[in-house]
């Protein structure tokens, strides 16, 4: 089978796997114990919690990083603990409608809290209106959140301007950056919270990561022992940071080589499939390991049942099975048809060029067999 749902999943990078084994064999000590295969172990997530830093890169340690069971905890734990912390005058929070459902649904739930939500629309580009933000974040608003690579157009929002403008206005930031790890630069001078997730740059599933800018006020999500900072409590897995560790070591060891890899997979994407499909969001401001597309006249979710040869999806992994328009789709205003038409094909580290081209020839010929049918 030939993968192309990067924005899913990745595949976990052969030195990531190898490096958590030991902690899942024979290292199997409770970090948070005081004997010598404790803090062992616990010696080994702080190596992992560095590693992560620095693919952050500048700016990464003027903050904390909390490890997480991965970005939906992550994002809950940030909109809900800084929230907590608001003010009575600073009780509203504004989103964007492409957000995903982790920060959408945390954001609704919060709207029956007592707090005042403002959800903005998006250009059909998929881009915020700069102009329109900087009207509706006022000196109510306490708290601001926005998706720095959108997980299904990959649209790149202006997360340096959107967090000027919540600072300008005395309200936090949290950005969901966790399509932007090592594919694009995370501004995090910009940031007072930012999510991370290793199963999306080749880590194991089961871990994330909230990265807080020092000094903002942050209540627990989980209550026990307080294990991570004193405010997120549950044992760490050290398999799990090690591997995510792991993972971010790699992403700056191969930043340029991922880099051009991606840009070459994109050319010989757009020259395969021509002019027969349209491109979903902006062409100018996206990530190009993500090619959300659609095609006149196609059955999307029966093109991925006739091409089990190929994995790829029609949209987020986590609402694809429900059957629903894709709320992103939507909020660029296409109708119902198109966004059923739409295709959403990820690549990167490990996709071969041979290969991308193979599932796209089967991709481009049965889309062509559908339409002949329906004509």
């Amino acid at each position: 089978m030939i993968y192309l749902d990067y924005q899913a999943t990745t595949p976990l990078a052969p030195e990531a796997a190898a490096a958590m084994r030991p902690w899942l064999e024979t290292n199997f000590g409770n970090p948070h114990s005081p004997h010598r295969a404790g803090r062992e172990a616990a010696a080994a997530i702080e190596v992992a919690r560095g590693r992560v830093l620095d693919a952050l890169q500048e700016g990464g340690r003027s903050g904390n990083l909390y490890f997480t069971s991965g970005a939906t905890e992550a994002a809950n734990w940030a909109l809900k603990g800084a929230a907590s912390r608001l003010p009575q005058n600073r009780r509203r929070i504004v989103t964007l409608a492409t957000e995903h459902a982790c920060v959408l649904d945390t954001v609704e739930w919060l709207g029956t809290q007592g707090f005042d939500t403002d959800i903005l629309p998006v250009r059909a580009d998929g881009l915020l209106d700069l102009d329109l933000l900087a009207a509706r974040v006022d000196d109510r608003t306490g708290l601001v959140a926005a998706m720095l690579v959108n997980n299904e157009i990959g649209v790149i929002q202006p997360v340096e301007e959107i967090g000027r403008i919540a600072r300008d206005a005395g309200a936090l930031f949290f950005c969901d950056a966790v399509q932007a790890l090592g594919r694009v630069p995370v501004p995090l001078g910009a940031c007072d919270m930012v999510a991370f997730s290793a199963h999306k740059v080749h880590g194991p599933k089961g871990i994330g990561a909230l990265w807080v800018r020092e000094g903002v006020p942050l209540d627990p999500l989980l209550h026990g022992g307080g294990q991570e900072g004193g405010i997120r409590s549950g044992t760490l897995s050290p398999a799990l940071c090690v591997g995510f560790g792991e993972a971010a070591r790699l992403l700056a060891a191969q930043a340029e080589q991922d880099h051009a890899h991606v840009e070459r997979l994109w050319r010989t994407a757009l020259s395969v499939l021509g002019d027969r499909w349209s491109l979903n969001g902006s062409a100018e401001r996206r990530y190009h390991g993500n090619l959300n597309i659609r095609g006149d006249g196609i059955d999307a979710a029966r093109l991925i049942s006739e091409l089990r040869q190929v994995a790829f999806s029609a949209g987020s992994a986590c609402a694809s099975g429900s059957g629903r328009t894709s709320h992103v789709l939507s909020a660029l205003g296409l109708p119902g048809r198109d966004a059923r038409s739409s295709i959403r094909l990820g690549f990167g580290r490990y996709t071969s060029e041979d290969d991308l081209v193979q599932a796209l020839t089967l991709i481009d010929d049965t889309a062509s067999r559908q339409r002949s049918f329906a004509a």
